[in-house]
């Protein structure tokens, strides 16, 4: 399949999903609570409904490619190609009615992320990434990506979703990168790694995500000149502990700090 036409099809996966989530953003809707025990961890009809319409559309181009998503069991998670879905990556702000949340469609071969997709379809913007180049669509036209330069942490805006999502000795090591940047900022979950991209954003540093949860953005953040690895500066491909950031030497200087 030409690159061309995986990227309709990439297209066509989030415009089902978008389909399936908008009807429910911003209504009274039914919310569970994934987690019998623990922090909130919210689920929603919308999300089983978009992640059902993606798997049905995967079935029926692509019988033989596993899929691994957030709301259903893992099929052929061992397959050559290996699709990663979040149908709503930030279901809290979903549930809140914020606009910062939004559709990961990601895949992998032989377990190496290789294109990627963050959609959002209220606000109407796609972020594309194949690890060698990333795009933005959506109101503001269409326009290459491309991280900005950012020569330490006392220069950068850092993002984490919440700092309560880290364990406590997490959060220690955590802190000593927060005390070093210009400015944090709090919540964006898919949406920081994309402004990572867009060259707005110079720092993400999270943990206990998913593969599904980061997979997809790890080509965009790549494909507009960024990286992304785990903690220990490792593949971040599994999840865990992750540090994004778009220039080099400020991710290296967090990681140093992260590692203290």
């Amino acid at each position: 399949m030409g690159a061309v036409d995986f990227a309709a099809f990439v297209d066509e996966l989030a415009t089902v999903a978008g389909e399936a989530i908008l009807p429910f953003f911003r209504t009274t809707l039914s919310i569970e609570n994934k987690r019998l025990k623990g922090a909130f961890d919210p689920v929603t009809a919308a999300d089983r409904a978009a992640e059902t319409a993606m798997r049905a559309l995967i079935r029926q181009h692509f019988p033989a490619h596993g899929i691994v998503g957030e709301e259903f069991e893992d099929v052929k998670s061992d397959a050559p190609y290996t699709w990663m879905l979040d149908p709503i990556d930030g279901t809290k702000s979903f549930i809140a009615g914020m606009p910062v949340w939004g559709t990961l469609i990601g895949l992998c071969k032989d377990d190496m992320p290789v294109y990627g997709m963050m959609a959002q379809p209220f606000v109407g913007e796609r972020f594309t990434g194949d690890g060698a180049s990333a795009k933005y669509r959506g109101p503001a036209g269409v326009r290459k990506l491309m991280t900005r330069k950012c020569a330490s942490l006392d220069d950068a805006l850092l993002f984490t979703t919440s700092p309560h999502l880290f364990s406590a000795e997490e959060k220690t090591r955590y802190d000593e990168v927060e005390k070093n940047v210009r400015l944090p900022r709090f919540g964006g979950d898919c949406y920081a790694y994309c402004m990572i991209a867009a060259g707005t954003v110079d720092l993400v540093v999270e943990a206990g995500l998913d593969a599904y949860d980061i997979v997809p953005l790890i080509p965009i953040v790549e494909g507009a000149g960024g990286i992304v690895t785990n903690w220990q500066g490792e593949s971040a491909a599994k999840g865990g502990q992750i540090v994004a950031a778009g220039d080099k030497r400020v991710h290296e200087a967090a990681l140093e700090l992260l590692n203290k």
